[in-house]
C-alpha cells in the first residue's frame, strides 16, 4: 500500500509566538515600572538683605498664647472661637481686606489655633498673611 504524504500548506507566519513574547514583555514593563507622585510642594524660601521697612499703622495682628486664646490687636477675645475671631477681624479692619493681617503664635500654642485663625483672615479675604512665633515662656504657670 502506498501512502501519499500530506502536503503542509506553509501559506503564512506563524504570529502566536510572538504575540505571547510581546504580551510577556508588556507584563514585564508593567511589574517593574515604578509609579510615583510627587505629593511635596517645591518651595522657594525669601531672602532678604538690609534692613526691614514694615508698616505697623495699617497691621492686624492675631496673637496666639499656649492656651490657644486669641488677641486682636491687644484685644482679648476670652474663649470666642472662629466666629468671634472673624467679628473682631471685620471691626479692626473696617472691610479693608488689603491690610496686613500678622499670626503671633506661642512656641506651645495649639496647632489648631493657628489653622483657626488663618481660616479667619482667609475667609473674610485677607490676601497679606504673615506668620510669626514667639518663644514659650521658661517660668511655669
Amino acid at each position: 500500500m502506498k501512502f501519499r504524504r500530506q502536503r503542509i500548506d506553509d501559506g503564512g507566519v506563524n504570529l502566536t509566538p510572538l504575540i505571547d513574547v510581546v504580551f510577556l514583555l508588556l507584563i514585564f514593563f508593567m511589574v517593574s515600572t515604578t509609579f510615583t507622585k510627587e505629593s511635596r510642594l517645591q518651595l522657594e524660601l525669601p531672602t532678604a538683605e538690609g534692613e526691614s521697612v514694615s508698616d505697623d499703622t495699617d497691621l492686624i495682628e492675631i496673637i496666639i498664647n499656649a492656651q490657644g486664646r486669641f488677641q486682636v490687636n491687644e484685644q482679648s477675645l476670652g474663649d470666642g472661637g472662629l466666629e468671634a475671631l472673624r467679628k473682631a477681624l471685620q471691626n479692626v479692619s473696617g472691610g479693608d481686606t488689603m491690610r496686613p493681617v500678622t499670626i503671633t503664635a506661642d512656641a506651645n500654642s495649639p496647632h489648631q489655633a493657628v489653622v483657626t485663625a488663618m481660616d479667619a483672615a482667609g475667609r473674610l479675604g485677607f490676601v497679606k498673611l504673615r506668620i510669626t512665633t514667639q518663644e514659650a515662656d521658661a517660668s511655669p504657670n
